[in-house]
């Protein structure tokens, strides 16, 4: 999906010495150079959401190192919006199911699908209204990390209170993070850890530990896992609480070897000698340079963040100071290497057109439609990211999004007033021709809300004193460009049209899709 075209920013990077890629960098220290507008838009949708002009200007201007400072300094370890109101109920399964009567079963799946939908709609609300976009960034990222599904869990109270962890850990310490989760409910019935006992040891945490949480791939050989299976003998959840409880009697604690080191480990010991692994803050850097910078890791630049990681004691902050400051994270070639997530293209969406709706259960399912189910990653490796967000299918689900938002449009007519702004059927700048929205792709006639939900194109436009009909010129087409895509446009846009069919235009380039 990378779009060959030259970045927005491109005119606000260093110049490059002709015939020598990257030679600049050896002489200008980035970390010391102001942001303009497009840098920090730029900063802020890689780590967030794409921002409006309130959220971009503490950060214009700053120097790059300031500017990651200010965004590091933001982030929160709690969530806004409310939970849902079942979270402190006792669990649904608690009861043996065998027992039920058909009636009892089937309200009981009801009332769980119920809780379900409530508790996606919940985090869709987080990442729409948070005055942290890097905060549920992260919990998503470690969500794809620590993977759990609602699919096996069945408990949505087990999932809420992952979501919580996950949070309040996103920009902590990964080791807390790591051993937190690792005994987490939801996971330990994921993973299969909560029936693990002597002679007995279930082998799925103890292989995923280490592939998919700590060293990666090729760092470890079966044998290590069978013995670090026993280490985790005794984790168990009490399920009357959903709670994690440690059973000795269950607990294996005889001679293991692993990683060429033996003792009587348990599972807090385990997981503390694959910290000690330099591969596991090498695995993770690289995970998260994938999700921030690019779909190829630079290892040099990678093994130098990887060692602040794992000096300053896995603080996930200074992994990501490190990482957003690095020299390709600021190159003008990679931005737009990157396809958004279902998830941050509906959220990126609805805050950067200040979309109303009706339920943010409307947000989750749109996510869901475009591929990313929330609480129901495809298996125990995750979303795979990338180009596998975009297919022919999921494609056009996008472009119908942009179709329902702009058939949303509070303007009940070709340029009519907006509820509730000022009419903006003319423009404020004299000159500016207009034309009539009938004959585009918007339609003669536009309800208030389309499917629950509501965009007010006329305040959007006041910005760039520009109204629905009004033709805008080079420069309005230019600054609405920059507004919404990370680079130019992949296929040229027709000038000549109005506003709102130029805008949506740019929504439907291929370019809105990446970041």
């Amino acid at each position: 999906m990378r779009h060959a075209g030259a970045a927005h920013a491109a005119s606000s990077t260093t110049p490059r010495a002709p015939g020598v890629p990257g030679a600049a960098d050896a002489v200008v220290d980035r970390a010391t150079q102001p942001l303009t507008a497009d840098d920090a838009r730029y900063l802020l949708t890689r780590t967030g959401y794409s921002p409006d002009a309130r959220e971009l200007t503490p950060f214009v201007g700053r120097t790059h190192a300031q500017a990651v400072d200010l965004l590091l300094s933001r982030a929160r370890r709690l969530a806004v919006t409310p939970p849902p109101t079942w979270v402190e109920d006792p669990p649904l399964y608690g009861a043996p199911v065998k027992s039920m009567t058909v009636e009892q079963r089937r309200a009981l799946n009801e009332r769980r699908n119920r809780m379900a939908a409530s508790l996606t709609a919940w985090w869709a609300q987080e990442m729409a209204t948070t005055p942290s976009p890097l905060t549920e960034r992260m919990t998503m990222f470690w969500h794809n990390h620590f993977v759990s599904s609602d699919d096996k869990v069945r408990e949505p109270v087990m999932l809420y209170r992952q979501n919580v962890l996950l949070r309040a850990n996103a920009l902590g310490n990964f080791g807390t993070l790591l051993h937190a989760v690792s005994k987490d409910p939801a996971m330990l019935v994921y993973l299969d850890g909560a029936g693990s006992r002597k002679g007995r040891p279930n082998e799925n945490f103890a292989r995923e530990v280490m592939e998919l949480f700590t060293l990666g791939e090729g760092h470890y050989t079966e044998q290590d896992v069978r013995e670090a299976a026993r280490a985790y003998t005794g984790w168990g959840i009490d399920r009357t609480t959903m709670t994690y409880v440690w059973r000795p009697n269950l607990h294996d604690a005889g001679t293991k070897t692993v990683l060429n080191q033996t003792g009587d480990f348990d599972g807090d010991q385990m997981l503390d000698i694959l910290l000690a692994r330099p591969e596991t803050a090498t695995f993770i850097t690289g995970k998260l340079w994938r999700e921030f910078v690019s779909p190829t890791p630079d290892p040099v630049q990678v093994e130098r963040v990887a060692s602040r990681f794992r000096a300053s004691g896995y603080d996930i902050r200074v992994a990501m100071r490190a990482l957003l400051l690095t020299p390709a994270f600021w190159d003008v070639r990679t931005r737009g290497t990157l396809v958004k997530s279902p998830a941050e293209f509906v959220t990126d969406t609805v805050r950067a057109f200040d979309i109303g709706y009706d339920d943010p259960r409307l947000l989750a399912r749109q996510m869901r439609v475009l591929g990313q189910d929330l609480f129901r990653p495809p298996n125990v490796k995750g979303w795979p990211g990338g180009d596998a967000w975009i297919d022919s299918t999921t494609l056009l689900a996008r472009k119908q999004f942009v179709e329902r938002m702009f058939r949303a449009t509070e303007s009940a007519n070709a340029g009519g007033a907006s509820m509730m702004t000022p009419p903006l059927s003319m423009s404020t700048r004299p000159g500016v021709r207009r034309t009539a929205l009938g004959a585009g792709p918007l339609m003669p006639s536009m309800p208030r809300t389309v499917a629950g939900v509501r965009f007010d194109l006329s305040r959007w436009l006041q910005r760039y004193s520009l109204g629905p009909v009004d033709v805008p010129d080079a420069a309005s087409r230019e600054a609405l460009q920059r507004a919404v895509l990370p680079l130019k446009p992949a296929a040229p846009q027709t000038a000549g049209v109005n506003s709102a069919a130029y805008l949506q235009g740019l929504l439907m380039d291929p370019v809105y899709q990446l970041k």
